[in-house]
């Protein structure tokens, strides 16, 4: 893996691994959840066949990316800026693979790669019920975070962890979450919340299959599971690509395959 600087929709900078690979294979692009950072997906990138192209970018204001200054945070607006990656530094077509909000920006842009998305893998994405909170319960969750961030974010890796989580993990995941600016951590956390998927199943163009762990609530399920396919780690939390990295990594190769 070699470290590049892209540019983000906007014309800034935007930091991202990328490995070369075959011209016939399509480019497998990992996109890290809110608050986390590429080297979250380092045990996938390392499993993954030689053959097929990676790009891994730390999105704006994430790990090594800085944050721009921008008047709007927005899953569109990072969907924007990985269709400027694609546009950058993808040979051809591209399989994305978001882990939590990842892959809510993950749909955001196959809905906007039409058919140069081949497919979109989903880690745990739906462990929030999109399209199903409420504006109170979006505030009282929004609330927490405004009022101690370092706080709710060890409180959000706790809930989302289960018994097979290593506590190393999560001391991690802690530290380095918290690292985030709240200035622009908290009103992207926000544009999560409040995000539904229906308009981009409604455009892409690609299949989704989704690699889920044991907390998904089952709403979810109604709401979406007739958009893709589903695998389940049944005893895996939220991280699950690092709780249980070779299991996942069996899991990924095989819908990689299905997809290209």
């Amino acid at each position: 893996m070699r470290q590049v600087t892209a540019r983000t929709a906007d014309g800034q900078p935007m930091t991202v691994s990328v490995r070369d690979g075959n011209a016939d294979k399509p480019t497998v692009l990992f996109i890290h959840g809110w608050t986390c950072r590429r080297a979250y997906w380092e045990p996938q990138i390392e499993a993954l066949p030689g053959e097929y192209p990676v790009l891994a970018p730390d999105l704006p204001g994430h790990g090594d990316t800085p944050a721009p200054d921008r008047a709007d945070w927005t899953i569109e607006g990072l969907a924007e800026d990985v269709c400027q990656l694609v546009a950058e530094h993808a040979e051809a077509d591209v399989i994305l693979v978001g882990h939590s909000m990842g892959g809510a920006v993950a749909l955001e842009a196959a809905a906007r790669l039409d058919q140069q998305a081949r497919g979109v893998i989903l880690a745990d994405t739906f462990v929030i019920d999109y399209g199903g909170l409420d504006a109170d319960t979006q505030e009282q969750i929004h609330k927490s975070f405004r009022d101690d961030f370092s706080e709710a974010i060890a409180a959000l890796v706790e809930n989302t962890s289960t018994e097979i989580t290593p506590d190393t993990l999560k001391e991690r995941l802690r530290t380095e979450m918290a690292q985030a600016d709240p200035a622009w951590a908290l009103p992207l956390w926000k544009s999560l919340l409040a995000w539904s998927p229906a308009a981009a199943f409604e455009r892409m163009q690609c299949p989704v299959h989704a690699i889920n762990g044991k907390l998904i609530p089952e709403s979810s399920r109604e709401r979406w599971s007739a958009h893709m396919t589903e695998t389940v780690m049944p005893d895996s939390g939220h991280f699950l690509q690092m709780e249980a990295p070779q299991v996942f990594n069996g899991h990924l190769l095989d819908a990689l395959r299905r997809f290209g």
